[in-house]
Parts: structure tokens; C-alpha cells; sequence
């Protein structure tokens, strides 16, 4: 068994892994367990009480953060040429349409969010196999296949994030950076889970959430405590 470096021992002794952390809490006790050299992302996984193979209880949607990720997501809009002066106005990095069709086809996929429009989607819906395994494939449902190119470039630029409940039943995403003060990163996870709670499907049975994990990169999971949450 390896051991433990300084750094470990010092987190492992700061860590009550039965304990369940309020939000407020978790929050603080993870910027003072977080000891990489660089600005860690702050994690949410959420377990959920549904069973994603069936098309009635699969769980995705989008939140916009109010105090954003700490990342700038790299846009690609896919757009016809009536749109691409819109797009870049709004902040997108990448704009055109064939042309980076063609380049997702060769393999290229160097971005965060693609956005296109309803129109495009019969030459974008072939892209599939590449941008689905990646989750970049566009989707109404996360507000990617719009006509309000402007509003979905702005929203992404501006903290949102889609999210997808994976094959296990749980939600993983970034809510921020170790960086942040505590407080912003409580309201980002807050928004999250309303969001979360709101999708709840009508076919699903029992507890909802589950289960709820704080952690950073490198660092150990906080288990937070979900009773103390009012949705």
C-alpha cells in the first residue's frame, strides 16, 4: 500500500468521511482540503433514484451559475451565414458551418459547446459518433439547437452548464473553482440541485436524491447532508 504524503495525512486528518456536510460547510472545509498547485474545480455528483435506460426517467437539463464556473467554455456555432455576425458578437470562438463539419468528421473536437441551429441539425445529427461519446452533441433539451444563436452563445459564456445523468443514475459536473469564497460555491451547488429537483421525472419511485459528493481534484468527497436542502 502506498503511502501518504504530507499533504494527504493533513487532508485525511482534516476529513470526517462519515459525516454529512450542510452545503455552507462543505464548501469551506473543501478550499482547506484542496492542496494542488493549481485552481482546482469544485465537483458535484448527484445520485439519483432512476433508472436511465428507460427514455421516461432519464434525467438531463441545463443551470445557468450564478457566479459561473471559473472556466471560459470554447463555443462553436454551427450556423448558416445569416447567423455567423450574431454569433461572433455574442462571444463564440468558432463559427461556419461545412467547414467544421468536415474537421469534426477528421477527428477535431478542441471545444466545450456546440451550438446550431434546428435547421442544420440533418447535417449536424451525423456527427454523432463523434460528439455523442465527447457530450457535445447538440441538444434542445440543454438550449444547443436554437435559433436565438445570441442568447445560447451569451448563457454559455456567462456559467452555464449542461448536465446528463449518466448510466449509474448520477449527475457529474464542475461547480466552480477551490478559488472561489465558500459562499459563492454553496449558491452555485444550490442552483444545481434546485435545477436537478425540478427535472425529477413523473416515473420515478421512492427517494430521488439519493446521494450527494462534494470534492475538488485530487481531493476526498464530502458527503453532503441532504435533508438540511429546501427545494
Amino acid at each position: 500500500m502506498a503511502k501518504l504524503t504530507k499533504n494527504q495525512k493533513r487532508v485525511q486528518a482534516l476529513v470526517d468521511h462519515n459525516k454529512e456536510y450542510r452545503l455552507q460547510e462543505a464548501a469551506e472545509t473543501m478550499k482547506q482540503i484542496s492542496y494542488t498547485k493549481f485552481d482546482s474545480s469544485v465537483d458535484l455528483d448527484v445520485r439519483l433514484g432512476v433508472d436511465p435506460r428507460k427514455a421516461n426517467q432519464m434525467v438531463r437539463g441545463s443551470v445557468t451559475l450564478p457566479h459561473g464556473t471559473g472556466k471560459t467554455a470554447r463555443v462553436l456555432v454551427l450556423c448558416n451565414p445569416d447567423k455567423e455576425a450574431e454569433a461572433r458578437e455574442a462571444g463564440a470562438d468558432f463559427v461556419g458551418l461545412d467547414e467544421f463539419i468536415q474537421k469534426i468528421e477528421q477527428g477535431w473536437t478542441d471545444v466545450d459547446v456546440i451550438i446550431t441551429q434546428p435547421s442544420n441539425m440533418a447535417k449536424v445529427g451525423r456527427l454523432g459518433r463523434v460528439l455523442g461519446p465527447r457530450g457535445l452533441m447538440p441538444n434542445p433539451k440543454t438550449g444547443t439547437v436554437t435559433d436565438d444563436i445570441a442568447k445560447a452563445v451569451r448563457e454559455t459564456k456567462g456559467g452555464k452548464i449542461d448536465f446528463k445523468v449518466d448510466k449509474y443514475g448520477i449527475i457529474h459536473a464542475a461547480i466552480g473553482k477551490v478559488s472561489f469564497p465558500p459562499d459563492k460555491i454553496a449558491e452555485n451547488a444550490m442552483e444545481l440541485l434546485n435545477t436537478i429537483a425540478k427535472l425529477k421525472p413523473s416515473a420515478a419511485k421512492g427517494t430521488y436524491m439519493r446521494s450527494v459528493h462534494m470534492s475538488s481534484t485530487m481531493s476526498p468527497s464530502l458527503i453532503i447532508e441532504t435533508k438540511s436542502l429546501t427545494f
